[in-house]
């Protein structure tokens, strides 16, 4: 297998420093953009969906809690006893929700799969995060994720909810823990569509 270049300790640092250059501007322009999108415009947002959850119904509204912001993943439906890898592999990276509820941040993660669907799975993946059921309901297509996945932020004032921010794919997959990581790593993600060495090991992102 091909590796990059083997050199002195004194050559790796002026190989780091430079790379470290390219990782600063990329980190600006990162923050000048969350500046953005801080500042987007909201749009109002309907408040009285009802989900189905293992404790009843819950309207948008309850899903916040005692927060006044909302992160929700929307998870893909895919039919009986199918479920998205990619979805499935995003579930499996939220953690530490009490980091984002002392910032005021209320998690959900919702899908237009039954109720007993997602018990099931949860129970098959031990996942123990807030998981409801939009099925029946049309918040998946009025937040525009129709049969797909998307992360949309809310926040509310009083009774009145607006959507600030939403994203899908590549948008998705940046705040994923692993992910994060190896791409710090020597092989990275090891999937094939990454800029690899040639030899470095190589899989289909979900095989």
């Amino acid at each position: 297998m091909e590796k990059p270049p083997i050199v002195s300790a004194a050559e790796w640092q002026r190989a780091r420093d430079e790379l470290l250059v390219a990782e600063k501007e990329a980190t600006r322009a990162q923050d000048a953009i969350a500046a953005r999108r801080r500042r987007l415009p909201m749009v109002a947002f309907r408040n009285d969906y009802e989900f189905d959850g293992p404790d009843g119904k819950k309207t948008l509204l309850d899903l916040f809690g005692e927060q006044v912001q909302l992160a929700v993943y929307q998870f893909m439906d895919r039919g009986p006893d199918a479920f998205c890898p990619g979805c499935t592999w995003f579930t499996d990276n939220v953690a530490h929700l009490a980091g984002l509820h002392e910032a005021g941040v209320a998690w959900a993660t919702v899908s237009d799969m039954p109720l007993s669907q997602i018990e099931t799975y949860k129970k098959e993946r031990g996942w123990t995060l807030p998981f409801y059921s939009s099925h029946g309901t049309t918040f998946s297509d009025d937040c525009g994720a129709g049969r797909g996945f998307l992360l949309s932020l809310f926040l509310r004032d009083g009774d009145a909810v607006y959507r600030t921010y939403s994203t899908t794919s590549r948008g998705v997959d940046r705040v994923l823990f692993v992910n994060n990581i190896l791409d710090l790593a020597p092989y990275g993600r090891q999937q094939d569509w990454e800029d690899s060495p040639p030899g470095w090991p190589q899989y289909p992102t979900y095989g």
